[in-house]
């Protein structure tokens, strides 16, 4: 154990030697950014019940509204991220940045469910855009051998986010109603400013502009890179499948099978995501020092998928509950700190915002689209916790096993390494 400490200790001194300076300044920025974007995609989750409540509508009535809105988000991320290959990461960066606000800001104003469904869909696609370009300027501007501990705790953007949407839910959603809520997405707007005044566009995004263009998406097709981003893609979307039923449907369950309030329900999942921000960190040590990424992803998707099926089942009071929903989203949410940076490493610099966007964020917004409202399905047909467990837990370990299917890349590769193994093979 205590030689275990010295080598965290070391390697946190040798962290603190290379990235100091602007790299530790952009990380960050984009750490701050990514996640007040989280939050304010996270509100909508929290607001569920109460939107059931006052436009009268079934659990699959409500998740039907989800699926229509990641797919029109889907469809319209995946154009607008491929303009951060070819217009740079900043632009796009302070364009989702402030779009994403005013959107979810007006979503409180909705007056029909169709209204709610185009403004929800918009948000995605134009918040959904932090997920790309944060991506892609973390992997450009961190040298090798840090860049997988960096991009893993940048996604602790996910968890800290919720846990931000939970404060203002416990306050707002009840005592203003849901419509109020989402005027907390205001509160990201400033970032703006942080964002163009402070971060710079990558030198190798700079260098990459020239060979890239509006139709890259369709370099992904190539014989090079088609199999993997095939892969990737599948694995993404059953991963995200499992997720957003997990997330979205979570406050229902709680709700209606455990008897829960709104205040509590808020109190644990923010508690909960706050908790799971630690396997998010161990997730990325892990996988930059012990094992590779791959591996990690594997080890941790499936462990995710057991503690959800034991959280499911046998948790029953508040700290039951607590716990295994705290260990699950340590392993489950965690994986996606290791997914994040295998993903961003695998494809080259003139294509990365575009493979990210489709194989991360389109694979993200179809998964979202199809898993809550089928699992809410099954939840109606079978009961919360049969439906609930066997269309989550069992996509969620598919996910985790077509990553075997992957190459186990060596961690500590710089970007141009892992370009060559890939041109060479």
């Amino acid at each position: 154990m205590f030689l275990s400490h010295r080598m965290v200790i070391r390697g946190v001194l040798r962290v603190n030697d290379t990235v100091r300076g602007y790299p530790l300044k952009a990380f960050f920025i984009c750490l701050f950014a990514y996640s007040t974007a989280q939050m304010d995609l996270a509100l909508f989750g929290y607001a569920i019940p109460s939107i059931r409540t006052e436009f009268n509508l079934s659990l699959s009535e409500v998740m039907k509204i989800v699926s229509i809105a990641f797919l029109i988000g889907g469809c319209l991320l995946v154009f607008v991220s491929v303009l951060a290959d070819t217009w740079g990461r900043l632009p796009l960066f302070q364009f989702s940045l402030f779009g994403s606000s005013l959107i979810v800001a007006m979503t409180g104003l909705a007056s029909s469910v169709a209204t709610l469904t185009v403004l929800r869909g918009t948000s995605i696609a134009i918040g959904g855009l932090s997920y790309p370009v944060t991506g892609a300027i973390i992997t450009e501007e961190f040298p090798a051998r840090v860049r997988g501990i960096f991009m893993g705790l940048l996604q602790i953007g996910y968890p800290l986010g919720w846990a931000m949407a939970s404060l203002w839910s416990m306050w707002i959603l009840t005592e203003y109603g849901w419509r109020h809520l989402f005027l907390v997405g205001f509160v990201s707007l400033p970032m703006v400013f942080v964002v163009r005044h402070y971060l710079r566009e990558p030198p190798r995004s700079v260098a990459s502009q020239r060979n890239a263009s509006i139709f890259n998406i369709f370099k992904l097709f190539g014989s090079s890179i088609r199999y993997r981003a095939a892969v990737l893609f599948a694995a993404q979307f059953l991963f995200v499948w499992a997720y957003a039923a997990s997330i979205f449907l979570f406050p229902s369950f709680l709700l209606e099978a455990r008897g829960m309030d709104s205040f509590n329900f808020s109190v644990l999942i923010g508690a909960g995501n706050g908790i799971g921000v630690f396997g998010y960190i161990l997730a990325a040590w892990v996988g930059e020092y012990k094992l590779t990424r791959r591996n990690t992803v594997v080890l941790w998707t499936l462990l995710g998928a057991v503690f959800f099926q034991i959280l499911v089942w046998r948790a029953e009071t508040f700290g039951q509950i607590l716990i295994m929903y705290s260990i699950m989203s340590m392993f489950f949410y965690g994986s996606a700190a290791v997914k994040f940076a295998y993903l961003a490493e695998v494809f080259p610099t003139p294509v990365r915002a575009t493979a990210m966007a489709v194989c991360g964020s389109f694979a993200v917004t179809l998964g979202s689209a199809a898993g809550p409202y089928y699992v809410s399905l099954a939840v109606e047909a079978w009961g919360w916790n049969l439906g609930y467990a066997m269309l989550t837990g069992i996509p969620l370990m598919l996910a985790g096993l077509l990553y075997l299917a992957l190459d186990s890349l060596p961690s500590g590769l710089e970007i141009e390494e892992i370009e060559t193994i890939y041109s060479q093979g």
